[in-house]
């Protein structure tokens, strides 16, 4: 059995700090892949009921199976049957909620892929530990969000031991993503139909047609429907457009080069 002093932190507070809501993630995802699921989810959700009872918040059954389903329904907004980082967020009451503050304020994916590409300069998929800050304030100005320096500097530490977790001192866009709302997160809708070096260069061969080594947004909107198709994906002329609008922030001057869509559609940043 496990001790007390293992019992999961600060499940009872009113209100979080950022960095004791990291402490909460890293107790919950014990094997560390970014999502609390199976067993995991299990006993989040029964430490947090208990320390719910004990601050008189009660669900209206009481049986566990019913609960956990019916808070599966209100938090697991993609439906996945995992609880993400910004999942979490959203359960937790964490002091002026430091992710959704992103959330919330980051317009959009395009929003956030400008300030990206700022940053990613050579375009690796990776940003260095060291601009993190830059992006972040970044990210607050876009959303006309004030905040002082020392806030910043606590966003910017737990960010980092949220997302750098093999300590390399970089950041990937994907990972770095998931400070977006899961709908408007057009990288994990990429997740499941990620393509290899090959696949990637045969189908971006395919749609340059003209060999310039880049594709303007009209070649991306069939290449996007063609790689939904491809993956048996139903996608509408909504996301179609907001697809196209997040990738093309990583355009330059209307065109998209091979290493810009690289990020976003194969399974590793090349190297």
């Amino acid at each position: 059995m496990a001790g007390p002093q293992q019992q999961p932190p600060y499940l009872h507070l009113a209100e979080l700090t950022a960095s004791q809501f990291l402490e909460i993630w890293k107790h919950f995802d014990a094997d560390g892949n970014g999502y609390i699921e199976g067993k995991e989810l299990e006993n989040f959700f029964q430490e947090l009921e208990k320390a719910r009872k004990g601050s008189g918040m009660m669900s209206k059954s009481d049986n566990f199976g019913e609960k956990m389903k019916e808070f599966m329904q209100k938090y697991d907004k993609n439906s996945d049957g995992k609880i993400e980082m910004a999942e979490l967020a959203q359960i937790l009451p964490t002091e002026e909620n430091f992710l959704l503050c992103f959330r919330q304020h980051v317009g959009s994916s395009a929003e956030f892929m400008e300030a990206w590409r700022k940053y990613d300069t050579d375009r690796s998929g990776y940003i260095e530990a060291n601009e993190l800050k830059g992006f972040l304030s970044d990210l607050l100005k876009k959303a006309n969000r004030p905040y002082d320096e020392p806030k910043l500097q606590e966003y910017t530490q737990t960010i980092l031991r949220m997302f750098d977790l093999n300590g390399d001192g970089k950041l990937g866009l994907s990972e770095m993503s998931r400070l977006l709302p899961v709908q408007e997160n057009f990288l994990l809708k990429f997740q499941g139909m990620k393509l290899t070096a090959e696949e990637f260069n045969a189908i971006f061969t395919f749609y340059d047609k003209d060999g310039s080594g880049y594709i303007d947004e009209h070649e991306l909107d069939a290449l996007l429907k063609d790689l939904y198709e491809k993956n048996k994906k139903e996608m509408n002329i909504q996301q179609l457009t907001s697809y196209r609008k997040s990738v093309m922030s990583l355009a330059e001057a209307g065109k998209l080069y091979r290493k810009d869509l690289e990020i976003v559609l194969c399974s590793e940043p090349p190297v």
